[in-house]
């Protein structure tokens, strides 16, 4: 694992994963460019930022060091869905859901941070593996102390129940039944009061992988439990969130990021940005939108962002919008290494955070335990 140079342009990010192991695209070794102050929003809103990256099989750390921007990496196997609260975070990847769980208390035996003038606030330690199965997983989120997450091969959303590799708790009403196929590319979970309130997927279909004829045009929002659609016509929309009275969805084909009126159904665009987006979070007045690349494949060719935007004005990174402003503040650039961006996740409160890979030789000394049991430890 490499750390980038705060702010420096073109700097590796980290080092190149094994031939075995990694995509093609992981073989080029990451570097970034930073657009506006983008360590300042971090540094001045007390967070930090996940981002995972499915086809490098990683999870980026972005934060804020004196005056630039730190990028760190813990590999995982093809991360994708990213959930967080204030003791744990869950990262999805090819068939396992790993839980991370925050024990500051190793800081004090932590190697110091490689970056000058930074002091880790948190550490988040593996703990357990989940096995699910190869289930396509997308978005999860917390309710309360229980994960759910988009089981997109199934076409539902779950939850986890021992020793079972998922608990279907609900799927869209036109799917009539569980199958391994993705009959509609449920992808997107927004949580409402803590329930999951919305979901996105690319169609009403219950045939397998019946959404691909019509991807471009027949993407939707709908409400959780009811299953009403509450928008449709988007392209490939994913990440929608319920934030400030408001909900909100990615409007991905079309790289937008858009206002949905849940009365009306018009989904009304907020803001034009720079790639295919996925991946969002909010903190205060800003959002933070994941871009990937449009490749030219069988899944993301003819989409409306290409026409909207050239090639030279598109890429893969994140951009901080400015909700108060409707502009665009800042920006991280992917300039190698990585062409695509699944999740975006805001760490509250958490500024220079610590993750620790399997392998780390804390991992095997650190012990977790209840509080009865902490209570009957020999001091």
């Amino acid at each position: 694992m490499t750390d980038t140079e705060p702010q420096t342009p073109a700097t590796p990010a980290a080092g190149a994963p094994s031939a075995d192991t990694a995509p093609a695209e992981a073989h080029t070794v990451p570097t970034i460019e930073v657009i506006g102050d983008f360590a300042r929003v971090l540094r001045e809103n007390r967070i930090s930022l996940l981002v995972s990256t499915y086809d490098t099989g990683k999870v980026f750390i972005l934060r804020a060091a004196g005056n630039g921007l730190n990028v760190h990496f813990v590999a995982f196997d093809r991360a994708m869905g990213i959930a967080a609260n204030a003791r744990s975070i869950a990262v999805g990847s090819v068939a396992r859901i790993h839980d991370l769980f925050n024990m500051p208390a190793l800081i004090p035996r932590l190697p110091p941070p490689e970056v000058k003038d930074a002091q880790y606030d948190a550490c988040y330690v593996p703990r357990s593996d989940y096995v699910t199965g190869d289930i396509q997983i997308h978005e999860m989120a917390y309710a309360g102390d229980e994960l759910w997450f988009v089981n997109t091969r199934f076409s539902c959303l779950c939850t986890r129940r021992p020793p079972h590799s998922f608990e279907p708790r609900w799927r869209p009403p036109f799917v009539k039944g569980l199958s391994a196929d993705d009959r509609c590319h449920l992808n997107g979970l927004a949580m409402v009061d803590g329930r999951p309130g919305f979901v996105t997927a690319f169609a009403t279909s219950d045939e397998p992988s019946g959404w691909r004829p019509t991807k471009a045009t027949s993407g939707l929002v709908m409400e959780v439990p009811s299953g009403r659609i509450v928008t449709s016509g988007l392209s490939m929309p994913h990440s929608p969130r319920w934030y400030a009275n408001r909900l909100w969805v990615l409007d991905s084909g079309r790289g937008t990021m858009a206002v949905v009126d849940r009365d009306t159904g018009t989904a009304t665009t907020f803001a034009d940005l720079n790639g295919f987006t996925r991946g969002l979070d909010f903190h205060q007045h800003f959002a933070f939108v994941g871009l990937s690349r449009v490749r030219e494949s069988n899944v993301f060719g003819g989409l409306p962002l290409t026409e909207r935007l050239p090639e030279s004005e598109r890429f893969c990174g994140v951009q901080v919008l400015n909700l108060s402003l409707g502009k665009i503040e800042a920006a991280l650039k992917f300039t190698s290494g990585v062409n695509e961006i699944f999740a975006v996740q805001v760490l509250p409160g958490i500024a220079f955070p610590a993750i620790l890979e399997p392998d780390d030789e804390l991992v095997p000394s650190c012990y977790a335990l209840s509080p009865q049991a902490l209570a009957q430890v020999r001091q």
